[in-house]
Parts: structure tokens; sequence; C-alpha cells
């Protein structure tokens, strides 16, 4: 059976732009994983009557009601109190729970204020969803064909509580098994991939096929409904064999994050070592890279050589191609990464130098243009990016994961 959800987010201050509605976020995609729809996000205020308004509204269009927020001790945390109303249902004194809530306060040596037996007021014949992250325990039940979660709203809090207490639930909700898997890509944006994507997808019912833009990379998640994980992955197989095929090496790998995870991996298969020299990066392929647990194994370390007497002085580029070519030039690229691999001791070697923007430099180079040097064995690739006249930060973050897709494309065999 396919179910519907709409996400009611319930915060005054959500409303008054205090705090981002990063809960909505991070249940949509886990829904999605799922192959739950969600239709609809609402976001209410901590007042009782507009709380029941909304309920009143989801109910009639999703089969799926998950709350966030409202849960905790204080006098304007009320979603239990407009669940169980708009679901004529009492509310009980869980003791277990309230057992629960003593424990964590004298885990944290805290006293504990009588307020915060009000989270353990529970609707009655609902299943508790036990917070081990918090004090409010969450809540689920059906009523009338609807099934309706309640979450509690700090993200840390929601995001575990929705990991290990509601997805068992949910996935209790389906006869059989939902799977899925991601394709991830590199250098494609969302409309090229569903364009080449589009009869794909309108033929598909059962695995279905999705794409997702990420800052990191779009996405292409399949999903398949089956009597078993093993049936459901073979309905999953075809489908992720076709999209490698349409969309061909700007495919970087299945069930994986990011480029660098991809690098990593190579690199530790191969036995090599990376090395960095950094311009207008700044040393964000080095913390691409050193954020990944186990990184010291493969990269050596980088330079940013933010200046030209850097450049000169501790990577060896000749005075004479920063005069004549100036910093941001295919010439310096190359010479950044093969004083790079010499001065790092590592098998390959990247570099960049370009113009982040705002404003351009004094030859005139336009905001966004940046060369990409690959320095291997006793060679050397060049690539010119154009990132676009976008924010600074976009061109930065742009041009560390496309050096990276180099390091990428070397290791397997693209890069010739």
């Amino acid at each position: 059976m396919s179910h519907t959800a709409e996400l009611i987010a319930v915060g005054t201050e959500l409303l008054l732009g205090n705090i981002a509605n990063t809960d909505a976020q991070m249940i949509s995609q886990g829904l999605s994983a799922l192959g739950i729809n969600v239709f609809y996000h609402t976001v209410v205020g901590d007042n009782p009557d507009r709380v029941r308004q909304a309920v009143d509204i989801a109910r009639g269009r999703a089969d799926i009601i998950i709350t966030t927020g409202g849960l905790g001790p204080t006098c304007d945390d009320l979603t239990k109190v407009a669940l169980a109303s708009a679901f004529g249902k009492e509310l009980y004194y869980d003791e277990p729970s309230a057992q629960r809530i003593r424990d964590r306060f004298a885990a944290m040596e805290r006293p504990i204020t009588e307020n915060n037996y009000q989270q353990a007021m529970l609707p009655q014949g609902c299943t508790v969803l036990d917070n081990d992250w918090g004090t409010a325990p969450g809540v689920a039940f059906e009523s009338g064909g609807v099934h309706v979660i309640m979450l509690p709203g700090p993200p840390r809090e929601c995001e575990m509580m929705f990991n290990y207490r509601a997805v068992p639930y949910l996935k209790g909700l389906s006869d059989g098994v939902i799977a899925s898997r991601t394709v991830k890509t590199f250098g494609i944006g969302e409309s090229a991939a569903e364009e080449k994507l589009r009869a794909l997808m309108n033929s598909l019912h059962n695995p279905t096929l999705a794409p997702y833009a990420k800052p990191s990379g779009t996405e292409l998640r399949i999903t398949a409904h089956a009597d078993t994980e093993a049936e459901a992955m073979a309905l999953i197989d075809p489908v992720e064999a076709q999209v490698k095929e349409i969309l061909g090496d700007v495919v970087i790998g299945v069930n994986v994050e990011s480029v660098e995870e991809v690098c990593l991996s190579l690199l530790k298969e191969q036995g090599l070592t990376l090395g960095a020299a950094e311009s207008c990066t700044g040393g964000l392929i080095a913390k691409y890279m050193t954020d990944l647990p186990g990184s010291s194994a493969v990269f050596r370390g980088g330079v940013v050589s933010y200046t030209d007497g850097v450049k000169a002085g501790v990577l060896g580029v000749p005075q004479g191609l920063l005069d004549q070519y100036g910093a941001v030039s295919p010439q310096v690229a190359e010479a950044m990464a093969r004083g790079a691999k010499a001065a790092l001791g590592c098998d390959i070697a990247i570099s960049s130098t370009g113009i982040a923007g705002p404003d351009t430099d004094d030859r005139g180079t336009p905001v966004g243009l940046v060369y990409l040097g690959l320095a291997y064995e006793d060679k050397c690739y060049v690539k010119e990016f154009h990132a676009g006249h976008v924010a600074r930060e976009r061109v930065r973050r742009q041009s560390a994961q496309t050096a990276l897709d180099l390091v990428r494309r070397y290791l397997t065999g693209l890069l010739k």
C-alpha cells in the first residue's frame, strides 16, 4: 500500500524565523527513502486552536501525520493535547515514561521540577517511542485509518527519534519490505539528469526513480517494494544499471556521500597518496579530505599558496611564469601541482588557482575562472573550469569538488 504523509512543525519560533525547520528536511528525506510520499509541510505556532485546525486539514489529505515540537514541559508545549483532542483520545499518566524522565535527570545530576512530568501524559492506546536522547517521549497511534507520530523538536533528538523509533514503526505499516539505493553523480545538475532519465522514470512503477539536488552532486534514488529485501534489491539492480549507462562517467558511485569519499576509497585501494596546492580554494580541498576518518593514510598535506610569494618560495613556481601569465593561468596551475608533488612527496597532487570574486584581478580575469592542475608520474593535466559569476563561497566549493573529481577520474582511468 502506498502512503502519503504530511509534516506539521509546531513552534512560534519557526514562524518568526528565529530557527530553521531542519527537522522537516531530515524527515522528508527519510520518508522518501521509505517510499512514502510527502505532499505537504505545515508550520503552525504555539496555539491550540490553530494546531487543531492544521491537524484537521492534514487528516483529510494524508494517512500519516508526523508532528515535531511541542512535547516539552512548558505551558506552550501543547502538541499532545491538541492531537489527542483531534482524535478523541484521553491523556493518561505513563509511569514508565515518568521513570525514564527521573532517570534522565538523575544521570544529568539535575533536580527535576514537577512540570517535567507533563511529558509523561500520553494518548490512550498509543505506542510509546522511548527517547534515549532527551526527556520527552515520542508517540505513535492509529485512528480512523490515519497514523500519527509525534516527535520532539530539538534537531538532534528529532533525528535520532525518527531514525531509531519512527522508521521501524513506519516500516511495519507496509506489507513486505521497502528498499532503496542511491546513485551519486558529480558534474550534472538535477534538471539535466532528469531530462536524460525522464523516459526511464516515466516507465517505472516499482521500483521508482527520483532525482535530488545536493550541494555535493545530484542523487538518483531508486526505491522498490517487495516481499523480501532480496527481491527488492533484484528489482533495483537493472534500474541502477540503466541509470549508469545513461549518465555515463558523471556517476561517481552508489550509496556514497561525496566525491572525496570516493577518492579516499580509490586511493586506499591503489596504495597511492595525495597532496594539494591551493590558492583560490583556500584549503577546502584539504578540508574535504581530512574531514573523512582514515584520510591520514593517503592524504599527505596541503599548501595554501594564496600569494605569489608563497607560490614561488614554497612551491617553486618560476617567477617568470607568474610575471608573464599571471597567477590565474594554466601554466601556473601546472607548476603549482608539480611543486606540491615534489614538496609533499605524494604520488598525486592537485592544484587550484582562480578568481573566486566578488572582484576580478588586475588582469581582468573573469570571476569564476579557475585552473586546476593534476600532477601524476611525470605528467600534468590542467583543466579550465568555469564556475560562473556566482557567490564566492560557491566558486570555492565547486572548484574544490571539481579538483577532487579530477582525482577520481584519474584513478578510474577516465582521465587520459
